[in-house]
């Protein structure tokens, strides 16, 4: 189906540093219904964000090397993108409200699939 049929599916970006939670993050977004993208870290992500305009949601996560974090590439999504809903997640620390875009949900890893889903269909219908 292509982004102008009627019951396309909705686009998700993913950026994950590690493949193999790369590859699971992925998995659980195709099955619950959305077309994922996956992006090894946030100058890919932004790069892709640059030249797809179909991207609804970036589920990023915070700790990932080359310079731009995920809480710095949320802040850049929602500056340059603001209608793109975002997900922050991390396996290692939870970071302050304060330090997320408003609106912007955390889910601390291991975190449960179906919560995640929960959460990226509301924010994308």
């Amino acid at each position: 189906m292509g982004p102008s049929e009627p019951h396309a599916k909705l686009v998700v970006l993913v950026v994950e540093d590690e493949p193999l939670l790369r590859l699971v993050a992925v998995e659980m977004v195709e099955d619950g219904g959305f077309d994922a993208l996956e992006a090894n870290g946030s100058t890919a992500a932004i790069r892709i964000l640059e030249v797809r305009l179909d991207i609804r949601l970036v589920f990023t996560d915070i700790d990932m090397p080359g310079g731009i974090n995920g809480l710095e590439l949320a802040a850049i999504v929602r500056d340059r993108w603001p209608p793109i809903a975002i997900i922050i997640t991390s396996g290692k620390s939870a970071p302050m409200v304060r330090d997320m875009p408003e609106g912007t949900p955390f889910f601390a890893k291991p975190y449960r699939p179906e919560e995640v889903m929960a959460a990226m269909h509301r924010m994308t219908h």
